[in-house]
């Protein structure tokens, strides 16, 4: 997979004209290109890569309280701002970079989840020293490999499970923040824990047939 959508210009980033045609596509990812790309080449595809995985974390950390278009459009800001998303980069950050971080306008410029995204990477590491890791962890609360559902709309997909909500207590004990139920519901989407492309979206035969236990 691509480390991030890709289009050829700015204006085609905001040009409903330059999404690629995909009959039955999920309806939330049509009419931005950005969007469109992230549904067709990144969403719900089993990963178990740690840098790419942290990197879902601190996106999803942002986009608390927010849609989801708005992070994906900063997405490259943010992986400049946090080291190339390596966990233990972030982790070392300090006061004074936490203070530049909030001068840059480029970014969602909120200190609680801006120092909430050093904790996570501790917290990530932490996991790491102690266990078989955050990637392994996660995993374990889907029984190892991803769970597929088979919705036929929107309004049929929930904002979170049992699973999203234990998998988010477990992770507040261990010191991470904005993880609530529904965050952690999200992680599970974009990393493939879990398949909820609609049925009729090609990408959902398309991932199902693609996806393996880690």
């Amino acid at each position: 997979m691509p480390e991030s959508p890709r289009v050829p210009s700015a204006v085609a980033a905001t040009d409903p004209a330059a999404v690629p045609d995909m009959p039955g596509r999920c309806p939330w990812a049509e009419g931005d290109p950005l969007m469109a790309a992230y549904h067709d080449e990144e969403w719900g595809v089993p990963l178990v890569d740690r840098r790419r995985t942290f990197e879902f974390l601190v996106l999803e950390t942002f986009q608390a309280g927010l849609s989801w278009r708005v992070v994906l459009h900063k997405r490259a800001a943010f992986r400049r701002a946090f080291a190339g998303f390596e966990p233990e980069a972030v982790a070392a950050f300090g006061p004074d970079r936490i203070e530049a971080l909030m001068t840059d306008a480029s970014l969602i410029r909120n200190r609680a989840k801006l120092n909430a995204t050093v904790a996570n990477a501790r917290a990530f590491l932490a996991m790491e020293e102690s266990g078989p890791g955050f990637v392994a962890h996660a995993w374990s609360f889907v029984g190892g490999g991803p769970i597929v559902h088979r919705y036929e709309r929107l309004d049929q997909v929930p904002s979170t499970t049992p699973e999203a909500q234990a998998w988010s207590r477990d992770l507040k004990r261990r010191g991470f923040k904005f993880v609530g139920p529904t965050v952690a519901y999200a992680h599970m989407q974009a990393t493939g824990m879990v398949n909820d492309h609609l049925v009729g979206c090609p990408r959902h035969a398309a991932v199902a047939a693609a996806g393996v236990a880690p």
